[in-house]
């Protein structure tokens, strides 16, 4: 029998061999799975505590790839060669591999010891987050509120001029109905008829009445936009309480648990009905901003229409003013005139008189005494000297033919100087009626400017509504 050397053969069956070296082989495979894994988990471990954004790039799975030196491993150890060994990297830690925490599929085979902390730190940073963020909605909406506040104020103080405004225009107005009334009391015999002051204070009413009813109508604007600035910082304040129901627990410093300020840059101003800025919030927000608007451009038209109107105002009051100050020197100048012309008709009445008087006596002279017996020799027609001239023929004296004529010239002229007398008495008195109902037209105009100038609203105005009516 010869020898056999047992270095060169085997004893085991190759179904034995080829089961153990499998076996090695889905070992080494495990552990550079585990030690590929091991390397890209360990760094997110390095820090006990991650933030939401980290633990979010965890929810990808990682790729198992393996480097040069393992693939060149795995080859060697497929093509048979049972007897070289094959260096095994086996881990340094357990325990060490990453978890997600979504719904991915799981990276690592159990969580890490820290999944406590890092879930109630990444609640924590979620909910502190969101209330930094509604503190700042909850900032702009409380800031809006308070413009709207102020914006409310400002239009109620030009509401309180318009009142102002409109109260002295009914006085105006007062003024101009005494004023027709009180010239209603001149004479109806010679200032009955209607004159230039009478169509400027009606021209006067009816710019007062539309300068009242513009009024009026902005008032009414301005009380329904005061209206919807109060509903608007009403809606306001609501959104700005309902968002701050949350942030009973965040310092009131407005300074994160990071150190970080919440700015009102940082707050994300897109709607969303589960976020920190609702639509609920951004209609109060857009409502408030277009009542804002409105009520800016109400008070500029506000402004503009009460220096307008004080403008027309005063021109209309100093028109008539002036207008009563012409009629009342106009009058005036008549009453001079009449008068004038009463003295002169005076003096014309005594001169008249003086003549009729001369025109009585020639007449009284031309017919004689009354009594024949008081007739003088010399003035009879039968007197001796007569008689004795007409002894003869043709021998006739004109004498009583003239005194028949001269007679009736001096009754004409009695009768024409009495008439003329008489109208000069008339005319005169005329002059006198008119002139003492110049006098008292005078009285009612000057005792109708003083009501107008002592009546006259001496409120003063802020200066911006009187920039322009200084001219």
């Amino acid at each position: 029998m010869e020898p056999v050397s047992l270095a060169s053969l085997t004893i085991g069956p190759q179904s034995w061999r080829e089961r153990s070296k499998h076996s090695i082989r889905r070992a080494e495979e495990l552990i550079r799975q585990s030690d590929a894994r091991r390397s890209r988990s360990a760094s997110p471990f390095r820090s006990r505590s991650c933030t939401v954004g980290r633990l979010s790039h965890a929810n990808t799975p990682v790729p198992l790839e393996l480097n040069e030196a393992e693939k060149r491993s795995r080859k060697h150890s497929d093509n048979g060669n049972s007897t070289q060994l094959i260096h095994k990297v086996r881990p340094m830690t357990t325990g060490t591999t990453c978890f997600t925490l979504a719904s991915a599929p799981l990276v690592a085979p159990f969580p890490p010891p820290c999944l406590r902390e890092q879930c109630a730190d990444a609640s924590v940073r979620a909910a502190g987050e969101y209330m930094r963020e509604v503190r700042g909605v909850e900032g702009q909406l409380r800031r809006q509120a308070c413009r709207v506040g102020q914006e409310s104020v400002k239009l109620e103080r030009e509401r309180g001029y318009l009142e102002r405004m409109l109260r002295s225009l009914r006085k105006e107005l007062l003024v101009n109905q005494r004023s027709l009334e009180e010239r209603t009391s001149r004479p109806p015999t010679t200032e009955k008829g209607r004159d230039g002051a009478d169509r400027l204070l009606d021209r006067e009413k009816k710019e007062l009445s539309e300068l009242k009813a513009q009024l009026e109508g902005t008032l009414r604007d301005t009380l329904t936009q005061l209206q919807a600035l109060s509903q608007s910082n009403k809606l306001l304040l609501e959104c700005a309480s309902e968002r701050s129901c949350v942030l009973d627990l965040l310092p009131h410093s407005a300074i994160n648990s990071a150190g970080g300020r919440c700015t009102p840059s940082q707050v994300t101003m897109k709607p969303d009905p589960t976020g920190p800025y609702t639509p609920e919030c951004k209609q109060a927000m857009e409502s408030s901003n277009s009542a804002l608007t409105q009520s800016q451009l109400l008070r500029e038209q506000i402004r503009c229409l009460i220096g307008e109107a004080i403008a027309r105002q005063k021109s209309a009051h100093q028109l008539v003013n002036e207008g009563l100050v012409k009629k009342i020197a106009e009058t005036v100048s008549l009453k001079q005139n009449l008068s004038l012309s009463s003295a002169s008709a005076r003096q014309a009445i005594y001169r008249k008189q003086r003549q009729l008087n001369c025109i009585q006596h020639s007449h009284d002279r031309a017919l004689g005494p009354v009594s024949r017996a008081d007739l003088l020799s010399r003035e009879r027609l039968d007197r001796p000297l007569v008689q004795v001239y007409h002894r003869h023929p043709g021998t006739q004296l004109p004498e009583a033919m003239h005194l028949i004529q001269g007679g009736a010239v001096v009754q004409r002229c009695l009768l024409s100087s009495g008439g003329e007398l008489a109208q000069l008495c008339g005319t005169r008195l005329k002059l006198m009626e008119d002139m003492r109902g110049k006098g008292a037209a005078a009285q009612v105009d000057s005792s109708v400017v003083r009501l107008r100038r002592r009546l006259l609203d001496r409120r003063m105005m802020p200066s911006f509504f009187l920039q322009g009516t200084s001219a």
